[in-house]
């Protein structure tokens, strides 16, 4: 079998793989009606399970037609390090200490502003969260922001067409919130080196944009169900149980940001991630329960989707040397909501001889279109694990994320093109 066939085999796996995104709905509607095959249509329909599946199918492909060595050079030689830096990132955000201490900032900021009921608290945990995460990385506001929709917004029964476009605005909000430096989005992580862009010139070219994105989207959403938010009452006072001694709080953000300055460093993070685990068994009467399962389910959709891309390099590399820069900002949206944003942005930068112009437009793209569906941006999943037990059928419909998603899509677009 040549290496063609097998990449045409690849990337039929992958449009599978993408169709059975969009029809995670179907399966989970299915589960319900069946109850000898219940449990197989429940994992079918578990979003965070479909390309770690489609994963392992291509995988026996490989090993059928390329033998054991071929296969195992492959799957090893692939760049897991983004998978588990965000299943550790999404664990130690979703502690106790640190969840609390940003709900009570979130809550301070709230008060100053002159809005009612919601209102206020949900400016702060779109607009403010977001940006947050260009200093504690996208995967970790990515996780802080959902749970606390979660806790304070979507239980209190809104409406699932706020819920959709909530859900969507986040994933755009998050993906272009951590422009403002080099080391917290990974798009950008994929070229910052290879390109020398440091904080200055991201803040300087992207970050005060992705400012004026994330407030727009925020502020529309506000003014589109001013109704619905300012009807909501959201219990904001600490109890006692949620007190915690300040030196909890403060080891739990040491362990955070020095998961974050080693984020490049697998061995590193992972040490101290076992003992960040030692330590929140010793204090257990400060902690919930960690969010290990779905840590390793997000972990799981990522690294199948690190498989299942890495067959897909030999044509998205083609198509986006021989784009204008129109078309790589057009193609960067389109491509990367079906394909990772930091996958397009990796592949841009093993092309030698691209202009400045195409570089901006390449990432902007990538930036922009991180919110149309959930494979669109790595932190994505982790949103999405937290928050889809909110919906219908415990499943979010990528339909509907993706009509929640257009408008503030549209306004990123307008922003990184004519600002």
């Amino acid at each position: 079998m040549s290496a063609s066939t097998l990449q045409i085999i690849a990337v039929t796996i992958f449009v599978i793989a993408i169709i059975h995104i969009f029809s995670v709905k179907y399966f989970e509607h299915l589960a319900h009606r069946s109850e000898k095959h219940s449990g197989l249509l429940h994992l079918l329909g578990e979003i965070e399970v479909v390309f770690g599946i489609w994963a392992m199918v291509l995988v026996i492909f490989m090993f059928i037609f390329l033998g054991k060595d071929e296969t195992m050079e492959y799957v090893n030689n692939r760049n897991y390090v983004e998978t588990m830096f965000v299943f550790v990132i999404m664990v130690i955000a979703a502690t106790r200490p640190i969840l609390n201490t940003v709900l009570s900032l979130v809550k301070k900021v709230s008060n100053i502003l002159p809005l009612k009921g919601a209102t206020a608290f949900y400016f702060v945990v779109m607009f403010l969260v977001p940006l947050l995460g260009s200093l504690i990385t996208e995967p970790a506001a990515m996780t802080l922001a959902a749970l606390i929709l979660s806790d304070k917004l979507f239980s209190q029964g809104i409406s699932n067409k706020l819920k959709y476009v909530t859900l969507g605005t986040l994933f755009i909000n998050i993906s272009v919130g951590g422009t403002l430096t080099n080391f917290a989005a990974p798009p950008i992580l994929m070229v910052a080196k290879t390109w020398e862009w440091d904080t200055l010139f991201m803040f300087t070219t992207f970050g005060w944009k992705a400012m004026i994105i994330t407030f727009i989207n925020t502020i529309l959403i506000i003014v589109l169900f001013y109704k619905e938010l300012s009807s909501i009452n959201i219990r904001t006072t600490v109890s006692d149980r949620e007190r915690i001694p300040y030196i909890i709080v403060l080891v739990h953000f040491v362990f955070l940001f020095l998961v974050v300055y080693f984020g490049h460093y697998p061995a590193f993070f992972m040490s101290i991630f076992l003992l960040f685990l030692g330590v929140t068994y010793a204090y257990q009467q400060y902690q919930d329960r960690l969010m290990l399962r779905e840590g390793l389910l997000v972990a799981f959709f990522l690294g199948g989707l690190v498989i299942l891309g890495g067959q897909q390099e030999w044509w998205l590399k083609d198509i986006i040397s021989n784009m204008s820069n129109t078309e790589a900002f057009l193609g960067a949206v389109t491509l990367g909501a079906f394909t990772d944003n930091a996958a397009i942005t990796y592949l841009g930068s093993l092309v030698l001889g691209l202009s400045e112009e195409f570089k901006y437009y390449l990432v902007a793209g990538a930036v922009t279109g991180g919110g149309l569906t959930i494979i669109a941006n790595a932190p994505n999943p982790a949103g999405a694990a937290i928050l889809k037990s909110h919906f219908p059928d415990n499943s979010i419909d990528p339909r509907f994320l993706a009509l929640g998603a257009i408008v503030p899509t549209l306004i990123a677009s307008l922003c990184f093109i004519y600002l």
